[in-house]
């Protein structure tokens, strides 16, 4: 598991050689959920609608290097990138 950045009391996480469609995982508090990089839409899980948004928003300012990052991680390169958080 790597963790790609925290903000907001939310941790964003990926793991190594996980299923597609490319995605994230996210904790904020007791709340867990699975989000697709494309699309922003939550595949498992549930968070609250604000902290939702900012993953959101969080994801479409870093889809692409999301998308590099899960590839790698995909393939077992073991190399990712850490990410600016949401400021």
């Amino acid at each position: 598991m790597a963790e790609i950045c925290r903000f907001f009391g939310i941790i964003i996480q990926m793991y190594g050689n996980d299923h597609i469609p490319a995605h994230i995982h996210v904790t904020f508090n007791k709340y867990k959920a699975i989000i697709e990089i494309e699309t922003g839409e939550i595949l498992q899980g549930s968070l609250p609608s604000k902290q939702l948004k900012y993953v959101q928003v969080w994801t479409d300012i870093h889809k692409e290097e999301l998308l590099e990052n899960f590839n790698n991680l995909r393939a077992e390169i073991q190399t990712f990138k850490k990410l600016k958080p949401l400021q």
